[in-house]
């Protein structure tokens, strides 16, 4: 049996592949990579010293997804980053893999993907187009629905309050959401990579609603920097989110942007949490892995470099 991890080189799919090793010896790995110089070079040599094959592939280049999944039997599809252009992407991963014989594939979706409640969410049309997409080509597949990152808010959102005099500006209002550690989405996807499941979608969210104003308080307590909770209406969002140099959509110009992604991504999120969308119960997570997901309490402490180091960038996080 040979599995393969996409996108290795990313803070998700790089999680799942160190789980795999820990699975399986590492001559049934093939980790991923868009660009190979992105991997730390003792993580390579660590990789590829256990036996993986450590390939490059691009989701905008069929002929190397091609000749990357060569001889696989089971894939972890993690989603592309290109918001509105990986429809096609995912695609031609999954025509690349269904080519190259691929027995099952675990694509990383978002929670509503297929519920019209959810399609006004910047980020849910590429999910319903690649779902539906995998179902109408008869391959076995399982869509792994995972709710916003917990890390999202507990890095980047409050990195941004704090290069913003302490303002943390939201269209999250009052509302709450299940909020989903990292680690939790990767054991559930290594869980699904090795078989594990029998149903073709899990819903991926934590054990715990929380509201993003918790979020502010608790790391205001554990920074000893008061931050204050702002709900704002979308055009006060975007007026925030362009004084802190983040383009509208993904086509603008990032050069300056101290995160990776855009305004328009960012504003219907938060919308989402203050609509009640994002406050999705399931037990899925502890049915694939045995374990019950991480509450915001139980991780925070990760995160306090942010702070203490004043991270103003998202490339200087862990």
């Amino acid at each position: 049996m040979r599995y393969i991890v996409t996108g290795a080189d990313g803070k998700l799919a790089g999680r799942v592949a160190e789980l795999m090793l820990k699975n399986v010896s590492g001559d049934q790995l093939t980790f991923t990579c868009y660009k190979m110089d992105r991997l730390p070079k003792d993580k390579l040599k660590r990789w590829q010293d256990a036996g993986v094959r450590v390939v490059e592939a691009d989701y905008n280049d069929k002929a190397s997804m091609l000749k990357a999944f060569e001889g696989g039997d089971r894939l972890y599809l993690i989603s592309g980053l290109d918001v509105g252009k990986r429809v096609q992407q995912h695609r031609d991963a999954i025509d690349a893999a269904i080519a190259d014989g691929i027995k099952h594939i675990t694509y990383t979706s978002f929670v509503g993907a297929t519920d019209p409640a959810y399609q006004h969410i910047f980020v849910t049309p590429d999910h319903t187009a690649t779902e539906h997409y995998l179902e109408s080509t008869g391959i076995d597949y399982t869509a792994l629905r995972n709710n916003l990152y917990m890390e999202t808010f507990m890095t980047m959102r409050a990195m941004l309050a704090f290069m913003s005099n302490n303002r943390w500006v939201t269209t999250a209002g009052e509302g709450k959401a299940t909020l989903v550690y990292k680690d939790d989405c990767a054991k559930a996807g290594a869980a699904s990579l090795l078989g594990k499941g029998t149903r073709k979608v899990y819903n991926i969210v934590g054990s715990e609603s929380i509201s993003i104003r918790q979020i502010a308080d608790m790391i205001s307590k554990r920074s000893g920097q008061k931050l204050e909770y702002v709900p704002a209406t979308r055009e006060e969002y975007y007026d925030y989110l362009a004084a802190l140099n983040i383009p509208h959509d993904m086509s603008g110009d990032f050069s300056k942007s101290p995160a990776p992604f855009s305004a328009n991504d960012v504003v219907d999120n938060d919308k989402s949490i203050a609509d009640g969308l994002l406050d999705v119960k399931s037990n899925d997570i502890e049915e694939l892995t045995g374990d019950k997901p991480k509450t915001p309490e139980e991780v925070i402490g990760e995160f306090d470099y942010i702070w203490k180091d004043h991270i103003t960038n998202w490339r200087q996080m862990k």
